[in-house]
């Protein structure tokens, strides 16, 4: 039975179970989940990461993780699509808010980001992280790297490569992939970029599927082919929401054109039970360039479709 109270994320008194709350009121955490910093016995923490200040074009993202979680209401309540099943029957989920950053030392976040993840890992739960811009998915993937060991396959959705020089020290949400192979962080052998749409000066060695490729693909075939690229390899998946084609993801800072439909991406995500994933984020979404939430919803629908992908593993 459903919990009749309001504000679910502030009444809720244990991590299971569905939310009451109609989708146009109450306390907007992700899909209605309690608000707490104590994770002892969640599967899954959803964790909000607002920073911004590495991007090269447009910036915004810092607000993406209100915007995913307003978006996330309406998909609480009934059975999940495409899962058929409430995902919080079984799966215990918290929402432990965002992490904080001083906006006066950009150069701080990646530490700040590492050692909170890091703590959060060390609890067990599988950690969900809303960005933020995609710089945060450096210190991310060395907090995952740490817990699970190293190197971890990278699945990466994405218009770009990510994998621009720099010299280690940058706070840049263009080379962290480049940074993250040279320090043995991720295996490029196991590793593939899914919807690129750019060029950059190397590919290190990770494999492409570039946004033309998809058009001729079905999404059971790309989900053939990152299963095969990453076999049983701990991987860690990335999304970044300009992976998508601007008609379905205006609201992001380096939107390119010609990219994949939120129906086939999610679909592929859909297929990736087989992967053994470890953690996973969706970053870049920035609601100032959105309209009607479009990009919001669709970060919203990505981020649900990890925790379905979790719920469906923890009931076989």
């Amino acid at each position: 039975m459903l919990s009749k109270s309001i504000d679910h994320a502030f009444t809720a008194r244990q991590n299971l179970g569905a939310a009451g709350d109609p989708t146009y009121a109450g306390a907007l955490s992700f899909m209605r989940r309690r608000f707490t910093k104590t994770v002892k016995g969640a599967d899954a923490v959803v964790w909000g990461l607002p920073f911004d200040a590495a991007v090269s074009n447009r910036p915004g993202a810092r607000f993406g993780p209100q915007a995913i979680r307003r978006a996330s209401a309406i998909l609480d309540n009934d059975p999940q699509y495409p899962f058929g099943l409430d995902l919080f029957e079984a799966l215990a989920v918290v929402d432990y808010g965002d992490c904080r950053f001083d906006y006066g030392y950009p150069q701080k976040a990646p530490a700040t980001i590492e050692r909170e993840a890091g703590k959060i890992l060390r609890s067990g739960a599988f950690l969900v992280s809303l960005g933020g811009d995609h710089s945060v998915t450096w210190p991310l993937l060395k907090a995952h790297a740490a817990r699970h060991g190293a190197p971890l396959a990278l699945v990466q959705f994405d218009a770009h490569q990510d994998t621009w020089p720099d010299d280690g020290k940058r706070v840049d949400h263009g080379s962290f992939v480049g940074r993250a192979v040279r320090e043995g962080i991720v295996d490029p052998a196991r590793s593939i970029q899914v919807g690129i749409r750019t060029h950059a000066p190397e590919d290190c060695g990770i494999q492409i599927l570039h946004g033309y490729e998809l058009e001729e693909m079905r999404a059971a075939e790309i989900a053939e082919a990152i299963a095969a690229r990453v076999g049983n390899a701990p991987a860690y998946i990335t999304f970044d929401i300009d992976c998508l084609d601007p008609a379905f993801a205006p609201g992001t800072g380096t939107p390119v054109a010609g990219g994949p439909s939120s129906a086939r991406m999610l679909s592929v995500l859909r297929q990736l039970a087989p992967l053994n994933i470890v953690g996973a984020d969706i970053v870049e979404v920035a609601p100032a360039y959105d309209h009607a939430d479009i990009t919001a919803i669709a970060g919203a629908a990505v981020a649900m479709h990890y925790l379905g992908l979790l719920a469906e593993k923890k009931r076989r």
